[in-house]
């Protein structure tokens, strides 16, 4: 499903994608709204725009993958999947309970367009790197979207893939970083720098554009713009908390559930 450049719509998923997040997360007093927010509008561009990939075609073998490292952040996924249809509303109903059909880190399930599972950081990277490769041992059309966090980055294995797509140019790879400066502990930039991270994807011979990971506009074209030659990484910077005014930069929604009156509070905010 495409839907045409009116950014009103994208920006209405969007919406609505953020409420579905914030239900699941009060209801269960799950953990990580900030990081659901920030990666919201990446989510909706995929898969309502740039992913070859679709509810009928789960085990397709030619579909785009995607793959979401930060697997901490599945809220959004699951509700941008559920908007796409690729799961059912009831599905997010079992979102973190006993019993329930959807865990707090996703579960491969190919039938609800979770390709892989993941939650340990670090890890989806080199998934992606490897199917990326596997798809031109086969000839094969496909692209390999893999969504990072940037304390994610803190990992040494994710600089191994770097290097490993690097030196094989694998351009059917496609990185997706969500620079929000902020980790479980504290601001990127005071627990481990990264910059100038730009430079450093480009040393090991990445394609790199840094864009606003918020602007439909920028992400569009960053998305239709891709090397050919390279493997490519975009850099969204982003909000952490981004919708919801008093979560947004703020390092304690990485890990806190709002009580009733935060709730009430942020659907206030996101109903507006």
């Amino acid at each position: 499903m495409e839907i045409e450049d009116d950014f009103l719509q994208y920006e209405e998923i969007s919406r609505r994608v953020r409420i579905s997040v914030l239900n699941m997360i009060h209801k269960t007093g799950s953990p990580h709204i900030g990081p659901c927010f920030s990666i919201v509008e990446i989510l909706v561009a995929l898969y309502f725009k740039s992913l070859n990939a679709s509810p009928e075609s789960t085990v397709d073998p030619d579909r785009d993958r995607f793959i979401l490292s930060k697997g901490h952040a599945c809220p959004a996924l699951y509700a941008v999947l559920s908007e796409r249809g690729f799961m059912s509303r009831e599905d997010l109903k079992g979102f973190a309970v006993n019993g329930g059909t959807l865990e707090q880190h996703p579960a491969q399930d190919l039938s609800r367009g979770i390709e892989v599972s993941t939650g340990s950081l670090g890890h989806g990277l080199s998934i992606a790197a490897g199917t990326a490769l596997a798809g031109r041992v086969d000839s094969k059309q496909y692209k390999v979207y893999v969504l990072l966090s940037d304390g994610e980055l803190n990992e040494g294995s994710v600089w191994e893939a770097v290097m490993f797509a690097g030196h094989h140019k694998l351009n059917n790879l496609i990185a997706l970083v969500d620079y929000n400066r902020m980790q479980a502990l504290g601001g990127t930039g005071d627990i481990m720098g990264l910059e100038p991270l730009g430079e450093k994807w480009r040393a090991f011979g990445w394609h790199v554009r840094e864009i606003d990971g918020h602007d439909f506009r920028q992400i569009f074209d960053a998305l239709s713009s891709l090397s050919t030659e390279k493997p490519n990484v975009l850099i969204l910077h982003t909000v952490k908390g981004k919708g919801v005014s008093f979560m947004e930069n703020q390092v304690l929604w990485h890990y806190r559930s709002p009580d009733d009156e935060e709730y009430e509070e942020a659907l206030k905010e996101l109903l507006q």
